[in-house]
């Protein structure tokens, strides 16, 4: 052989190439262990305080629904004793009970007068808000934000004395004009506590709006002025339509506590006789737990509402995904 002949390597084994291609380094798979258990340890304690604040309590409340006490002794008073189980006793009395049901018609025309209302009147201050320029606009965020700030026993408070006949200036105001208001009235009580949870999320729900409007690419608005759009046009064909996520989102989240509603008749019920004890299904679970002293029934409704929740919550997911889409 010559000096001039190149020396070639000598082959590589097809079987080493194959294992030295398909075995990973060591270094690869301990990063990805690390990143795995670091992963684990930001979602732990999440997952721990969902099991302990929400599935525990839930399950709780299931457990209960399906239980019954009986007393034992003479007339009943020898004592408590707790059956295994009671079936779905609990849940065919919630559902025979018209004061419950009639809460849960109660609440849901509540809903679909005042939801739309306090949605039409966010999206308002939203589209005005993050469309001016003055210097004041800080000053009204914050002003119109203010309320939701007040808890809801307060504010039910602060319009208890505005509804209360005798020392309500507003009731003073007109019967000076020759009408006669009465807020508490059996017809205009669920208005009037409307009008409170209106005052009290309008705001919230403003600042979300005005959250996915910062979001969209100036780009738009610029280029729709060009195209010689008005102020109109650009909030109805750009501003409207974009905001469809986040009005999903407050409405969602309206329904819900619609169906939650509580503090506000709660706090009115001794000014009105017209709220009793089930004016509300939350209402009425509370009075069933704490004055009927009947947790199992109390349980099954609170079951009973949760489920309801989920299905008017998810019906409405459902329903504005499906428009979403034959739109799109």
């Amino acid at each position: 052989m010559s000096r001039d002949t190149p020396v070639r390597p000598d082959p590589v084994p097809r079987g080493a190439a194959r294992k030295n291609t398909g075995r990973r380094p060591r270094r690869a798979t301990r990063t990805e262990a690390r990143n795995a258990r670091a992963a684990a340890g930001f979602v732990l304690p999440f997952l721990a305080l969902f099991g302990l604040c929400f599935l525990a309590p839930l399950g709780y409340a299931l457990y209960e629904s399906l239980q019954k006490t009986e007393r034992t002794g003479p007339l009943g008073l020898g004592g408590q004793e707790h059956q295994a189980f009671a079936g779905l006793a609990n849940y065919a009395h919630a559902l025979s009970d018209d004061r419950f049901l009639a809460g849960f018609g109660r609440v849901l025309l509540f809903g679909a007068v005042q939801i739309p209302l306090m949605i039409v009147l966010a999206t308002a201050l939203a589209l005005l808000l993050e469309s001016a320029s003055a210097r004041a606009v800080p000053f009204f965020r914050s002003a119109f934000f203010l309320p939701y700030g007040v808890p809801g026993v307060i504010a039910s408070i602060l319009w208890g004395f505005l509804y209360v006949p005798g020392i309500s200036p507003l009731v003073k105001i007109a019967e000076s004009m020759g009408w006669s208001i009465d807020f508490l009235s059996r017809g205009t009580v669920l208005w009037s506590l409307a009008n409170i949870v209106t005052w009290q999320f309008t705001g919230y729900n403003m600042l979300v709006l005005i959250a996915q409007l910062k979001a969209v690419p100036g780009e738009l608005y610029e280029a729709a002025r060009i195209d010689g759009a008005s102020a109109w046009q650009v909030a109805r064909h750009i501003k409207i339509p974009l905001l469809r996520p986040a009005l999903v989102l407050t409405a969602v989240f309206s329904i819900i506590g619609t169906l939650q509603l509580f503090a506000e008749p709660m706090v009115l019920r001794p000014l009105a006789s017209s709220i009793d004890s089930g004016f509300t299904p939350n209402l009425h679970a509370y009075s069933e737990a704490f004055v009927g002293n009947n947790q199992q029934a109390a349980a099954a409704e609170a079951v009973l509402l949760a489920l309801v929740a989920c299905a008017v919550s998810f019906g409405f997911l459902r329903l504005a995904g499906g428009r979403a889409g034959e739109r799109g």
